[in-house]
């Protein structure tokens, strides 16, 4: 009887040991992982080589336009930098330089009812966007970047523009902020 419980003790030892050993693994394997995800979410900078980054604020060339867009935009670039970035924000010779404008904002129909009649519109807003990387011009670009929000037209423009508009900020932003020091 005891050569039972003795082997029932080593078997249940054995389980026990293994059972640890495959937890440290998966623990060791959370954390890495952890760790990979936590790099894609942060910027990439180099901070010996760059302090500073130049945002100018972008005037709208938009025939059609929205009073608030331009502050709305300018506000939150630079919030974006701030809040994500450790670099001093300066009105001239940066490091890094963005600077650009406000190409478009406009309103289509997006989808159309059994009846003809438009049943969702799509609000677009385009920003053209030169970056300078004084520390490697090779990054510098010139490109555009736009977002969009839909809103159903049973709502008006004018009820639902500031949030749309908001939405798509924060949008062209993230775009801006991933093409210029993410670097993923």
């Amino acid at each position: 009887m005891d050569l039972i419980n003795n082997d029932k003790r080593r078997v249940l030892q054995a389980v026990r040991h293994w059972l640890l050993a495959v937890a440290v693994i998966v623990a060791a394997d959370c954390l890495v992982a952890c760790s990979v995800s936590l790099k894609f979410n942060a910027s990439s900078i180099d901070y010996t080589k760059t302090k500073t980054i130049q945002i100018a604020d972008f005037p709208i060339r938009s025939s059609y336009v929205w009073g608030p867009m331009a502050s709305l935009f300018n506000n939150q670039l630079k919030d974006q930098f701030a809040n994500h970035t450790r670099l001093i924000q300066v009105k001239r010779n940066g490091d890094l330089k963005i600077e650009g404008e406000i190409t478009q904002y406009s309103q289509r129909n997006k989808a159309v009812t059994a009846e003809g009649h438009s049943a969702q519109a799509e609000l677009s807003m385009t920003v053209n966007v030169r970056f300078t990387n004084n520390a490697n011009h090779k990054e510098d670009f010139e490109r555009q970047f736009t977002a969009t929000s839909t809103f159903e037209t049973t709502q008006s423009l004018s009820s639902v523009q500031e949030e749309l508009v908001t939405q798509m900020v924060k949008d062209l932003s993230d775009q801006i902020f991933n093409a210029t020091v993410a670097n993923w």
